[in-house]
């Protein structure tokens, strides 16, 4: 029988739902330079907490690469070629990065994806996401490929809608998720994340959210 990509991976991978799936740790080659590729990015990009458009400080820390960063503030949610906080071009994304995104993509059945903006978030114990829909994009055709590192979180994949039923996944180290076509808009989010300490990234999770922007 003809070797696949999925023969490669230390579990075999989860459909999530329609144009979603999870593949347990594709990325754990990044072990090696993760983290002073991340300290080069927050040298130049640093992390910080953003304002929604409503006045809520976000708990989860956030800074991007790439051509692309997703900000919020008072005036609302956007992408900007520029980081607000340093009024300079946000850092090129790494080819490793950019590596895992397209290979993820391909594996999941989205060949022609090139991501152009990479979000970056750094959950602390006790940081979360709320459910919500990634929907700032030009184009909805391309999908997100989401990236887990560090510490293990609860990953919540809801419906189209924000009262539809919402199923957990517990993403370890390496482990990527990638949803499009008909999941495209589905609401995601993650629970509190509990205490611990990862090996290679400490009490932290880094999440690399992939993206199309325009």
């Amino acid at each position: 029988m003809q070797e696949t990509f999925f023969d490669h991976l230390p579990k075999e991978p989860v459909t999530l739902s329609e144009g979603a799936i999870l593949l347990p740790g594709m990325a754990l080659n990044l072990d090696a330079n993760i983290p002073s590729l991340l300290n080069l990015i927050q040298a130049a990009s640093p992390f910080r907490n953003m304002i929604t458009p409503g006045g809520h400080t976000m708990s989860v820390a956030m800074t991007n690469c790439g051509k692309f960063g997703w900000v919020t503030d008072k005036t609302g949610y956007r992408y900007d070629p520029v980081d607000p906080l340093t009024n300079q071009p946000w850092p090129a994304m790494p080819a490793s990065f950019l590596e895992i995104a397209i290979g993820a993509a391909v594996a999941a059945g989205y060949p022609e994806f090139q991501p152009d903006a990479c979000l970056i978030n750094r959950y602390l114990p006790g940081s979360k996401l709320s459910l919500h829909q990634d929907r700032n994009e030009a184009d909805f055709t391309h999908p997100i490929v989401s990236v887990s590192l560090g510490l293990p979180a609860s990953f919540l994949f809801g419906g189209l809608k924000r009262k539809d039923a919402v199923k957990k996944y517990t993403l370890e180290h390496g482990d990527v998720v990638v949803w499009g076509g008909p999941s495209r808009l589905r609401f995601h989010g993650v629970n509190t994340l509990k205490m611990g300490e990862h090996p290679v990234l400490g009490e932290q999770r880094i999440n690399l959210t992939f993206r199309k922007v325009v």
